[in-house]
């Protein structure tokens, strides 16, 4: 998520100023709109998220992590269990905290809240560091006198969230190894070995075969033009980036993600394993359907299955229910949206939708190991044909120039 500055006009017709954090420009808008606000101006923050401190400072080029987040948020769970006043829950994880950043951050909570402020209004106030849906699932739990089973919560749901992360990165990594090994090899191949045979075979005179031709050639390209190389590779992810900062581009872009096989795959059931245990850990801690519904598809990456939340939401206003329209927009698994119609049917909609995160949690791993089956022959195919292939062309030059020789 990004962070952004924002200008409204409240219905009286004062103007408030604010940051907020979101997706795009265009969820900022929406959620200003559902405040009753009537949004004038809304700009991506150059901090990125930096969390001021009350004298007006700030972490230079430090971010609380959602790492630290998490980490936060099982140490005060576990002190809210020993019944511990908030600020003296504060004052302690102040001294257990490694990091310069959490502390100062802890210190600014425990001032506000021994000012007066709840925990919820104390956070809400460090722009950029808690989600909408953690300070709302704060909010639930100090509103129903159960803060710590929500805490507790949060702990269980930022694990899971992190460990279905750490399965796709840690899959990621052999794949990246071989990508980078496939690459140094023909760099040090073109670079270093075909140089050593290219003037052997000039002085021959022998008119070389074309293959050989083409890799002394691409030798050459990347010795002298390695630069322009770079350049263009760089140039290429600045004008991806771009894209991707574009509604219009980025919506493009996403649907030919969910288009690509096994890949669009994977991302649909990530989409759908977060949207599930999001939704379900909300609605769980009494934050309503459709409040919950504007949170969630705020947290989802894919702009085309965020979309396709709007669309529902905008039914659900109706009286349409979940179900039916998560099945209508074509986008969710038949199976998770018939598990969410039985538990809207049994009233065990928050049973069933984290059932339905811990099924595509499973789903995850399988395509992620279905998929890796598939790319790591190809990557060493391929990695095999390139090299095979430069070491035939020097090998048929050599024999070509041994004939004339003899």
């Amino acid at each position: 998520m990004s962070l952004f500055n924002y200008k409204a006009v409240t219905p009286p017709g004062e103007t408030q100023d604010g940051e907020m954090d979101g997706l795009s420009q265009a969820a900022i808008v929406e959620r200003l709109q559902a405040m009753g606000l009537i949004p004038i101006r809304v700009e991506e923050s150059a901090s990125g998220g930096v969390v001021q401190a009350n004298s007006g400072g700030m972490f230079a080029k430090n971010r609380i992590s959602e790492d630290d987040v998490a980490v936060f948020t099982q140490e005060i769970a576990t002190l809210l269990k020993a019944g511990l006043p908030l600020d003296r829950r504060l004052e302690i994880l102040i001294s257990l905290s490694a990091s310069e950043p959490v502390r100062q951050l802890m210190s600014q909570l425990r001032e506000d809240v021994r000012g007066g402020a709840s925990l919820s209004t104390a956070m809400d106030a460090r722009k950029g560091v808690f989600t909408r849906f953690y300070l709302n699932m704060i909010r639930a739990g100090e509103a129903g006198g159960a803060l710590d089973v929500v805490l507790q919560r949060l702990t269980e749901f930022m694990e899971r969230s992190k460990e279905l992360r750490d399965t796709v990165k840690s899959a990621l990594i052999y794949p990246a190894i071989l990508v980078g090994v496939s690459v140094l090899s023909v760099a040090i191949l073109l670079v270093w070995v075909v140089p050593q045979f290219s003037q052997m075979f000039e002085e021959s005179g022998k008119a070389l075969p074309l293959p050989t031709q083409v890799v002394i050639a691409a030798g050459d390209a990347v010795r002298h033009y390695w630069w322009a190389m770079v350049l263009v590779v760089v140039g290429v992810f600045s004008w991806f980036s771009r894209q991707m900062q574009v509604p219009a581009s980025r919506l493009r872009w996403d649907r030919r993600l969910l288009d690509l096989p096994l890949v669009g795959d994977l991302i649909g059931k990530l989409e759908v394993a977060r949207f599930s245990r999001t939704l379900g850990t909300l609605i769980g801690n009494g934050v309503t359907l459709l409040a919950a519904l504007s949170i969630v598809k705020e947290t989802l990456s894919n702009t085309v299955m965020s979309q396709g939340l709007t669309e529902v939401a905008a039914q659900l206003k109706e009286g349409k229910g979940l179900g039916k329209p998560l099945l209508e927009t074509g986008l969710f698994p038949k199976l998770a949206v018939h598990l969410v119609m039985v538990g809207e049917e049994t009233g065990k909609l928050q049973e069933m939708l984290i059932r339905v995160a811990d099924i595509y949690d499973r789903e995850v791993q399988t395509a992620v190991k279905r998929l890796l089956a598939l790319m790591e022959p190809v990557l060493i195919l391929g990695l095999g044909l390139v090299i095979g292939g430069i070491i035939m062309s020097i090998l048929v030059a050599i024999l070509s120039v041994n004939d004339l020789a003899m």
